[in-house]
């Protein structure tokens, strides 16, 4: 009987703390120039006293390559509720469309920036390339001014991908998620749910090729995996997505798995989002769930995570109720 009342008693008080919303949600208004929709954004950065956002920067849709810089400081202001726009400054990348005739030449594709991270004042950013391309890809540059970050046209790093056991590509998969680890760059594949081998790749950043990136072994993760950021002491937070889209359907775990709950509503399927915390150790990544975001953020497409004091900054690419980019910040309470 004691055990039955113990086990009660333990039930209610973590159900208790279950309901207790660990953190709290603000949207941050954007100057229009960067909450227009058509920056496509995919990544984000800390960056000494600036916020990066990564413009997926689709040449073949005759857009500026680019990086935008939020100052933190205004943004501050902001979270405080202090009224004040948000000062911002833009980088341009040179040199993109000439590392895209080289993937031309060689019949990849590109589709576009996807990853963005930085050693120093070096920026690593990864390519995303059309379904059929067998590889992706990772090039680098230098913030050499304040208003440019020039590529280096000899660092062009192929990154296999991973694929079905019947050989197939994931449909519009990529490296999506990148940071830096210990001197290191960490890159995982959006797709993590293989029923063989699942792993990230790591990469000195003093890479000469034709070095080969290192296969990390990676828990087996259902759903898409859009970016990561690295809080210290081999730890990770990344966005764990799932889009209801018929092209997604490689995404959705069959009726029996135990994750389809997540994203099942009776017969119909519905978008998912959360944050997940990994753990870089004994040479592998392992990964467990650290916060569901609420109903009415789930629509976005996130694709841009950054952890900021003792919460984290969101961004989507233009998918959404909102129809623009939107910046999210998540603040522990």
């Amino acid at each position: 009987m004691k055990y039955f009342l113990l086990t009660a008693l333990l039930s209610a008080s973590f159900a208790s703390y279950a309901q207790k919303a660990p953190y709290s949600f603000q949207t941050i208004p954007l100057p229009l120039e960067i909450a227009d929709r058509n920056n496509q954004f995919s990544g984000l950065h800390l960056y000494k006293d600036e916020l990066l956002l990564l413009s997926e920067s689709r040449l073949q849709e005759r857009a500026e390559a680019k990086v935008y810089a939020l100052n933190l400081n205004t943004i501050d202001k902001q979270l405080a509720g202090k009224a004040q726009d948000i000062a911002y400054r833009k980088y341009a990348i040179r040199g993109l469309s000439t590392i895209r005739a080289r993937l031309d030449s060689a019949r990849q594709e590109y589709e576009g920036l996807e990853g963005l991270t930085m050693l120093g004042d070096t920026a690593y950013f990864t390519i995303e390339t059309a379904t059929s391309s067998a590889y992706c890809y990772l090039i680098r540059g230098r913030l050499d001014t304040d208003t440019t970050i020039t590529l280096d046209a000899h660092y062009l790093v192929p990154l296999s991908k991973p694929v079905l056991t019947d050989g197939d590509h994931i449909h519009n998969a990529g490296f999506e998620a990148a940071t830096g680890y210990n001197g290191s760059l960490l890159l995982l594949f959006e797709y993590n749910y293989f029923r063989h081998d699942n792993y990230a790749l790591r990469l000195p950043s003093v890479i000469r090729l034709p070095d080969i990136p290192q296969q990390i072994p990676v828990q087996r993760l259902p759903f898409r995996l859009t970016d990561l950021t690295y809080e210290g002491r081999n730890r990770f937070t990344a966005i764990n997505y799932f889009y209801t889209g018929a092209e997604d359907s490689v995404y959705r775990p069959a009726p029996t798995d135990p994750n389809s709950r997540f994203i099942r509503n009776g017969t119909t399927y519905q978008n998912y989002c959360r944050l997940i915390r990994l753990r870089y150790r004994r040479g592998k990544v392992s990964w467990k769930p650290l916060i569901e975001l609420p109903r009415e953020y789930m629509t976005y497409n996130w694709e841009g995570l950054a952890a900021y004091r003792r919460g984290y900054f969101l961004i989507n690419d233009k998918y959404g109720p909102s129809g623009q980019s939107t910046l999210l910040y998540l603040q522990k309470k």
